[in-house]
């Protein structure tokens, strides 16, 4: 029988919405991050550089692009016989079909692929954050404590505590109490939604509440062997992780890149991140153009100006455009001449000539003030924009659109143009 030491289930299902346009046909772990990477690039290549051969990805909301950038999974080191990574889509079973609807429903949902391992231990991640962590380390922490349950948790500052689910524990690190987003926190411990389980643990809670609805983690897993008496500890973490989970966070991350000395570093030899790398010619930077601290992927062409930005593969940048502070995905068009500042422009997009994007004063978003916010001017990918407008801050653009959409081709801040067929 095929015996593993530590397996992986890494949760990548989410649609994350409130990325907006970014998502509406994407999952939130196959968004591109840092220009040529995407966000499952971090907890895949921390997984390969753990000595963690064995992960299964969940995928659920949109999957074609994840998967088709997993593959089976090479750029990773992880195809192999035995072990290896394998997407795990919902499926249907004889007496009932059923989507996942919770990040402990979608684990319990593959209990055979994790028995067929036969583990001692499984980790829990999500496909969704960035951050470099050696899982070995906290798998020797795990049996160091004689632990039932590992949380990772770092400390966050006190006055936001009230945003996470905060962990109390002893002096030993041995957890106390939990708080879900307390009002009022008595630590400022957050949990970073990774787990370590010794097996049996995990198995036996999954079935007591394989009837709990849309059962989850941080709400009924851990509450509920943390109430019968099992050893859960925090395990500490203290180096670089983010949440990219909203537009301005993600644009601030990938921002942090392009810092004279990174917060984090794409460039370190021994924590290599790996991806899937299309086979680009070199990128092309004509005699006329500028730029200043940059990411530039392959198989881009820039004959204008950049500055403070990230560009990724095969996009292009004509003559007189110039973009600042934003960050431009694969195989994007900026027309000659245009304007972009601190703008977020997603995959295949093509901006006319003469556009002016991110300009004038801020006004709150009608589409969704929540999500488009941090005077940032979101377009979504396939989208086409004519010659010649003005979109303003706060603003979301999503599908092929004509000089009509725009009033007296402006799109003032704090407005949006979502064509039909193409999802908020």
């Amino acid at each position: 029988m095929i015996k593993k030491e530590m397996i992986a289930m890494l949760l990548a299902g989410g649609q994350g919405s409130r990325l907006g346009v970014l998502t509406a046909k994407v999952a939130k772990p196959a968004v591109s991050f840092g220009g040529k990477y995407r966000i499952i690039d971090f907890p895949l290549s921390n997984c390969i550089n753990s000595g963690v051969d064995t992960v299964g990805v969940l995928t659920q909301y949109q999957p074609l692009r994840l998967n088709a950038h997993i593959g089976i999974g090479i750029p990773w080191d992880l195809d192999r016989n035995i072990g290896g990574v394998t997407v795990l889509p919902p499926y249907e079973k004889s007496t009932s079909s059923e989507w996942y609807t919770g990040t402990a429903n979608a684990i319990f949902q593959n209990i055979d692929y994790m028995d067929s391992y036969n583990p001692d231990y499984v980790l829990i991640l999500s496909g969704d954050h960035i951050y470099k962590m050696d899982y070995e380390v906290m798998l020797d922490y795990h049996k160091a404590n004689n632990a039932d349950i590992t949380i990772a948790a770092m400390p966050v500052p006190i006055e936001e505590a009230s945003r996470f689910g905060i962990v109390i524990t002893d002096d030993n690190n041995r957890i106390t109490d939990f708080e879900e987003k307390p009002a009022n926190p008595r630590s400022n411990l957050a949990s970073m939604g990774i787990y370590i389980f010794s097996w049996p643990i995990l198995k036996e809670a999954l079935i007591k509440l394989k009837d709990q609805r849309n059962c989850d983690f941080g709400k009924h897993i851990i509450p509920y062997c943390f109430g019968r008496g099992d050893r859960v500890f925090a395990y500490e973490y203290n180096g670089y992780w983010k949440d990219v989970g909203t537009l301005g966070s993600y644009w601030e991350a990938n921002m942090e890149l392009i810092d004279i000395i990174p917060v984090f570093n794409l460039y370190e030899e021994f924590w290599r991140i790996y991806t899937k790398n299309d086979t680009l010619p070199p990128q092309y930077i004509s005699s006329d153009s500028k730029i200043d601290r940059c990411i530039i992927s392959d198989g881009a062409t820039i004959e204008g100006e950049i500055y403070n930005s990230i560009i990724g593969p095969g996009v292009t940048i004509e003559k007189g455009a110039v973009v600042r502070d934003s960050i431009i995905m694969k195989d994007t068009v900026i027309g000659a001449d245009s304007q972009v500042y601190k703008a977020i422009i997603a995959e295949n997009v093509t901006v006319g000539k003469n556009c002016e994007l991110g300009i004038g004063e801020e006004a709150p978003s009608k589409l969704d003030p929540k999500i488009y916010a941090f005077g940032l001017a979101t377009i979504g990918e396939n989208s086409v924009l004519p010659d010649g407008v003005k979109v303003g801050k706060n603003t979301a653009i999503s599908g092929v659109t004509g000089a009509e959409d725009y009033v007296d081709g402006v799109l003032a801040s704090g407005e949006y143009i979502i064509k039909a067929g193409d999802t908020e």
